[in-house]
């Protein structure tokens, strides 16, 4: 290897340069520093001294490669799979578990004091995953055909469209690893084509698993160009007897030209188009394509820390704005006199139906509609909302909404913290909610992602 410089002016794209990483940042890069720049490298610690090459140069910042590791970091580790360098589904396999966690209360920390402008912000430590592997209750694998012709399933590798092959995957639920191989093998048999996204052309997309971490049923489902494979009920059947945990065998149709995995039709070819989850001491059904958070045990442990906060006496009214089908609204509904539901797709609003009868909760009224809508048109105002929006944060409307309706209790519950930040400094504005607390927690161990909890309440005027 050529000596690489260490305070080169100009910088050259490919040139190779000396850095120590200082941190990590939010999508989980190294961060060191190179004659007054940033350069960001993934697939490095804290304290690690590594030789790079410059592969984007920006005014401010460089993006690196890691081409050596001189001085290795204290708290690496050897990742526990062996494509853990090229698979994006993971970026911190080579980090100490513990490292992690305390990373990633760093970054919470961090983002809270830049964005929301609160130098002091009340973050408790973060709420580790009982498993930091085989959590995975979901995993959605997109197919492809090697250079020989075989299936493939697995993840692409970071920032392309590359398949990793895999047979395993140490952070998906160890029950779901013995179906990938044979599944790959049995695509292969039956003929049917595989889909080419540059062409558009031939079939089979994606292959789905899902289990129910805590009942072992599992579901397995083809998402297709084509509604109709010829022989899939008989391969169907093939499947469920070879797998005694499999209830149920799905066909989803997504014919359209996108990165979207699903299309809007999910047929049951075989068995159940559900299988039976317990959460939170209640029961529920997931469909194949039903959003629910995919650590199992670690959102379990989240409510069960966050519940004693609100100190809820029974005779509350609750407004969940983002229910999907319930899952933190019907624990939270047993603890309250009435319950209202928001949410915009219908179908999740159906299954939160279903899971509250399965359940016996009665007082939990479901609405179908965006929460910017819905809201306003409330004929009470609400003692606690939960707000649980998609990664882009809350609609400038809603945050306007609560801000005059003013409930006492907000409770809002984020997987990207700095679009909690920027609407927890708008609902602190004017002195209306002060930020009580913010526990993050561990839904994605391995992972730069973190989910967060933050308790808000209603000042006095």
């Amino acid at each position: 290897m050529s000596n690489p410089k260490l305070n080169s002016q100009p910088w050259q794209q490919g040139e190779l340069i000396t850095i120590t990483i200082e941190d990590l940042n939010h999508n989980g890069e190294g961060v060191g520093r190179c004659g007054g720049k940033v350069v960001f490298v993934p697939d490095t610690a804290i304290g690690d001294r590594i030789v790079a090459r410059l592969v984007r140069i920006k005014t401010k910042y460089a993006q690196g490669k890691l081409q050596e590791i001189i001085v290795p970091s204290p708290q690496r580790r050897t990742p526990r799979c062996f494509v853990a360098d090229k698979c994006g589904g993971c970026q911190w396999q080579h980090l100490d578990y513990e490292e992690q966690l305390q990373i990633k209360r760093n970054l919470v920390i961090q983002t809270l004091q830049r964005l929301a402008g609160i130098a002091q912000p009340p973050v408790a430590p973060v709420l580790r995953s009982p498993h930091d592997l085989g959590y995975r209750n979901k995993v959605t694998y997109p197919l492809a055909r090697s250079t020989t012709g075989s299936v493939q399933a697995g993840y692409y590798r970071r920032g392309t469209h590359q398949l990793i092959n895999l047979n395993q995957c140490p952070v998906q639920d160890p029950r779901l690893n013995p179906f990938l191989a044979q599944i790959k093998q049995d695509l292969e048999k039956r003929g049917w084509s595989i889909y080419n996204e540059q062409r558009h052309q031939g079939k089979l997309r994606h292959l789905a698993l899902r289990i129910g971490r805590h009942t072992g049923e599992i579901l397995l489902t083809l998402v297709s160009c084509d509604g109709h494979l010829p022989g899939i009920e008989e391969q169907a059947e093939i499947w469920l007897q070879r797998y005694p945990q499999l209830v149920g065998v799905c066909l989803n149709h997504n014919p359209q030209r996108s990165n979207a995995i699903w299309g809007a039709k999910t047929r049951c070819i075989a068995g159940k188009n559900y299988l039976e989850e317990h959460f939170a001491g209640l029961k529920f059904e997931l469909r194949p394509e039903t959003f629910f958070q995919v650590n199992t045990e670690a959102a379990e442990a989240l409510l069960e820390a966050i519940i004693p906060q609100l100190n809820l006496q029974g005779g509350e009214i609750l407004l969940d704005a983002y229910c999907g089908i319930g899952t933190f609204t019907l624990p939270l509904a047993t603890k309250v006199r009435q319950g209202i539901a928001i949410e915009v797709q219908s179908a999740a609003v159906e299954q939160a139906r279903i899971n509250a009868q399965l359940n016996g909760i009665s007082n939990v009224t479901f609405q179908t509609g965006a929460v910017e809508e819905l809201m306003p048109q409330l004929q009470v105002i609400p003692d606690l909302v939960v707000l649980d929006p998609p990664r882009k944060g809350c609609p400038h409307q809603v945050i306007s909404t609560i801000k005059a309706m003013r409930p006492s209790q907000l409770l809002y519950i984020s997987c990207k913290p700095a679009t909690l930040a920027r609407d927890i400094k708008i609902l602190c504005q004017d002195n209306c909610y002060q930020l009580i607390s913010v526990q993050p927690a561990d839904f994605f161990p391995q992972t730069s992602h973190v989910e967060c909890a933050a308790l808000l309440q209603l000042q006095p005027h």
